[in-house]
């Protein structure tokens, strides 16, 4: 199971939100880059990145401090948030972005991620689905569709998609466990890789994740609160595979 450690970015600062809620914002770092080399330095094989901002408006907002982060790190990265043209992913993938998240784009223009995978392969693209209470959520978090989130996925494996970030938006921020339940669902019901995302706090979440045959998990909150250690996080799920 691969870890990704996580940065999310608002106003060029590295920072966690509380299930979504941009009014509910801690900073941890003013400076992303140094997070992502600690990442890198404790072994972490991939880094996961969300333009917060650009989730919330719908265009990329701090393109200036990813371009500085792939530059800096020797490690892959994966980049959510305002991805919503040909144009935006091509601009990503410019920056040296190894793979890119879809989100809302997904939900409002199926075509579009047909499209996308038909430009770039399916290993570039990433689909993003935050839900709650089974529902899809977009235009950052903001909006709850009518979308059941596996039905969604069901949809996004036919256009060819191999690689879904799930997050339950309830569980995000909240260091209270996963949605073991769901992640478990959507990744029997699709045979999809799964990425689960939201409430991962400890290395048992992380043990009862790879149980349940999850491809990768996304610790946020949890390394900045130093409730998980990456090095060992890494050591017992990733490099021990």
């Amino acid at each position: 199971m691969r870890i990704f450690p996580a940065i999310d970015i608002k106003d060029g600062k590295c920072v966690r939100l509380s299930q979504g809620r941009f009014d509910n914002v801690l900073i941890y770092s003013d400076t992303p880059l140094n997070i992502a080399k600690l990442w890198e330095a404790q072994g972490a094989s991939f880094i996961h990145i969300v333009d917060l901002d650009g989730a919330l408006v719908g265009y990329s907002v701090n393109d200036e401090v990813i371009k500085t982060i792939v530059s800096e790190v020797k490690i892959p990265v994966q980049v959510g948030g305002g991805i919503r043209t040909i144009k935006d992913i091509e601009h990503k993938l410019s920056l040296g972005v190894d793979r890119v998240i879809i989100g809302t784009k997904a939900v409002n223009d199926p075509g579009f991620i047909n499209e996308a995978i038909q430009s770039f392969g399916a290993d570039r693209i990433v689909i993003g689905i935050d839900a709650k209470d089974g529902l899809v959520a977009i235009e950052g978090w903001e909006t709850i569709s009518n979308y059941n989130a596996i039905s969604l996925a069901l949809d996004m494996k036919k256009l060819g998609v191999k690689t879904i970030v799930y997050t339950d938006i309830s569980k995000d921020g909240m260091l209270q466990g996963p949605n073991i339940t769901h992640t478990n669902e959507i990744a029997k019901a699709t045979g999809l890789n799964i990425i689960a995302s939201g409430g991962i706090s400890s290395l048992k979440d992380l043990e009862l994740l790879q149980e349940i045959g999850i491809y990768g998990a996304i610790i946020g909150k949890a390394l900045y609160e130093n409730k998980i250690d990456l090095v060992k996080a890494i050591q017992m799920f990733e490099l021990n595979q």
